[in-house]
């Protein structure tokens, strides 16, 4: 999956730089007037990129996708005269709304019982806004648990804990922030991500199934921050 996401990015944007150099080279024949078009119509490169997250994603990260295509639709709009440049005092109000929609929606309906393991313990209850956390867990029957980091970081270290039942569930959420997850390498992690304007990068190294002794599931969601997890 990961190679053909690769391969579908690479695409994406070679035809992008197809179509620019086409556009300068035209210009160069005095065919057009490559300035001005990819003045006003640059935005179209953020509805693509949103369409493009949407379908690689496999309709995962749905906002993400909603958030560039709006942007790429308003700017467009602005350029071309149709909407003036006063129409920022409703967007961002509408921008933000979206995304509490987005969350209460993720949290009811986008992790179906079943496919997903819900968070089963609170081993691990931390929340920080403006300020910095680290969490050492050393319970060889953690549960799992949740974990917000908003405008801070935090760093949670299960390197030297043990699962109860050899799995859980924990649950992180960054907002304009980051999360640092350590975790052992004999554990396999299965993360359910949705980043929105952010990232979350599973940089765990695991050993191979055969010598793997528990599960941690992760659901991570970051909004304009960062969770990465490592070993």
């Amino acid at each position: 999956m990961s190679a053909i996401r690769l391969n579908s990015g690479r695409v994406f944007w070679g035809l992008v730089l197809i179509v620019v150099g086409g556009l300068f080279l035209l210009d160069s024949l005095d065919k057009v007037d490559a300035g001005r078009i990819i003045g006003d119509f640059w935005p179209v490169i953020l509805i693509l990129v949103g369409l493009w997250i949407f379908f690689s994603s496999g309709f995962r990260n749905i906002l993400s996708a909603f958030i560039l295509m709006a942007l790429g639709a308003i700017f467009l709009l602005i350029n071309l005269g149709v909407f003036q440049h006063d129409v920022w005092n409703y967007a961002w109000p509408l921008a933000i709304v979206f995304v509490g929609l987005w969350l209460v929606f993720r949290a009811g309906f986008l992790h179906p019982k079943g496919k997903f393991p819900e968070v089963k313990g609170d081993d691990l209850n931390a929340a920080n806004v403006f300020s910095g956390m680290k969490r050492t867990i050393t319970s060889q029957k953690f549960r799992g648990g949740k974990a917000t980091a908003i405008f801070g970081g935090m760093e949670i270290d299960l390197t030297q804990a043990g699962l109860e039942g050899n799995q859980a569930t924990v649950d992180l959420t960054a907002i304009f922030g980051g999360i640092e997850l350590w975790v052992p390498k004999e554990w396999k992690v299965v993360v359910d991500a949705a980043p929105i304007l952010g990232a979350v990068d599973d940089k765990h190294k695991s050993v191979p199934d055969a010598e793997t002794k528990a599960t941690l599931y992760v659901k991570g969601t970051a909004i304009f921050g960062g969770i990465d997890i490592k070993n």
